[in-house]
């Protein structure tokens, strides 16, 4: 069966390969924090139902915890390396929740079915606040079953990306994020085209824009809010030519194997 992506909104997608159900990221709330989701409806139940849940980083839209205790007991929980000891609350969801949790460091790999996960490096910050100078990794994953899907999580550009990544077929990239102005460790939609170009990837899934928004800012410079997803395809079709951007909705799903 090919590889069919869902994305329900920021960082969270579905990536179905192999007969395995992978979960990234899962953020499934309407609020967070001084946040709320101005696009798309919640992700329904479905959504929540995984057998590997991949963990990029450590802040709070990325590690929610509530969501985190939707999940089945007996999923498998990937999470960067120090997780754990660097977040209150972790162990005690994963206890309650029966999840099967494991640590990454890059380079790390771990088996599920007939899909292979491996952690790679991401250039962002992953500590947690506000509850101190924990420095725990920030990751990517590349995932190869029948195909090989990147997820990058949250990242800038960095020198090795190419060679730590490898070759993929699709490559599920940030092009926004969730207030007016990104900082390092981010990619935007230009510096996600050039990341495109660099992994030579045949196809793409702009994820991490479009969903989330600070509440009372809705006025402020709401092209970052709705433009990235358009923004990059244009800008991919400039920098990667060969590429197919698939430019979801929430909620909808592509097999971007048989689309190329």
């Amino acid at each position: 069966m090919p590889v069919e992506i869902t994305w329900w909104g920021h960082a969270t997608a579905t990536v179905e390969d192999s007969g395995v159900r992978v979960l990234t990221d899962p953020l499934f709330v309407r609020r967070l924090g001084h946040l709320r989701r101005r696009r798309g409806a919640l992700p329904p139940a479905a959504a929540a139902v995984a057998d590997v849940v991949l963990v990029s980083h450590l802040h709070a839209d990325h590690l929610h915890l509530g969501s985190l205790a939707r999940l089945a007991p007996g999923t498998r929980l990937v999470v960067p390396r120090g997780a754990p000891a660097a977040v209150p609350g972790l162990r005690k969801v994963a206890t309650a929740r029966g999840l099967l949790v494991s640590e990454a460091a890059p380079g790390d790999e771990l088996a599920v079915g007939a899909v292979r996960v491996r952690a790679v490096h991401a250039e962002h910050d992953g500590r947690r606040r506000p509850y101190g100078p924990h420095r725990v990794p920030a990751l990517g994953y590349v995932m190869r079953g029948e195909a090989t899907t990147y997820f990058a999580g949250d990242t800038g550009l960095f020198r090795a990306m190419a060679d730590e990544v490898g070759p993929v077929d699709v490559a599920l990239l940030p092009v926004g994020g969730w207030g007016p102005f990104l900082g390092h460790g981010h990619l935007d939609a230009g510096r996600a085209a050039r990341a495109l170009a660099l992994l030579d990837a045949a196809s793409a899934v702009p994820v991490h824009y479009g969903t989330y928004w600070p509440i009372g800012m809705d006025a402020v410079r709401p092209h970052e809010f709705h433009a990235p997803g358009e923004e990059f395809a244009r800008l991919a079709a400039q920098l990667a030519p060969k590429a197919t951007v698939h430019r979801l909705a929430h909620g909808e799903s592509v097999r971007p194997t048989e689309a190329v």
